[in-house]
């Protein structure tokens, strides 16, 4: 179970956004994070804690393919995204490096920035702890929640052929 303050964003943040492009000649995790999400939300990287959650809008992490975006986010210490839609590279991405992300368009609308939610990301249910109100987002199927679980592809791979 995830839990955490809620961080929101609107439709179509693009990856440039999420990390913008002038960060991108470093690869370390912990650099990407002090710089996430600062053209829009310049309190963000300062003030984010370990285990809150983003949520946005339609088409979330549009935009270049690059790994960069979740390694981000996660690395900032958001547990999980949650959003109305996301951008299937993005969404691929966050699968492959064991980040859970859900999508949830009732959820998305409803959440607002600094409520408390919690996430079961196993059963794809999400409680607005601040309203009560409860949602459900698809679960993921039980091969991507054990990638997820396994803390991405490459351990689940290692895993998997015993190395």
């Amino acid at each position: 179970m995830l839990k955490g303050k809620v961080w929101k964003y609107g439709d179509n943040v693009d990856t440039d956004v999420i990390i913008p492009a002038r960060y991108l000649n470093s690869t370390k995790a912990e650099d990407l994070a002090q710089h996430c999400m600062e053209d829009i939300d310049k309190s963000f990287a300062s003030e984010v804690k370990k285990g809150d959650i983003m949520a946005g809008g339609w088409n979330f992490g549009c935009g270049s393919s690059r790994e960069h975006a979740p390694i981000a986010i996660q690395a900032s210490g958001v547990s999980c995204v949650i959003a109305a839609s996301f951008a299937r590279i993005f969404y691929r991405n966050s699968i492959n490096i064991g980040f859970p992300i859900l999508e949830c368009p009732q959820a998305a609308e409803a959440i607002n920035a600094g409520d408390i939610v919690s996430v079961d990301t196993a059963s794809g249910i999400i409680t607005d702890e601040t309203t009560g109100e409860t949602f459900e987002a698809k679960a993921f199927p039980p091969f991507i929640e054990n990638i997820i679980n396994k803390g991405g592809l490459l351990p689940y791979l290692k895993e998997k052929l015993g190395e």
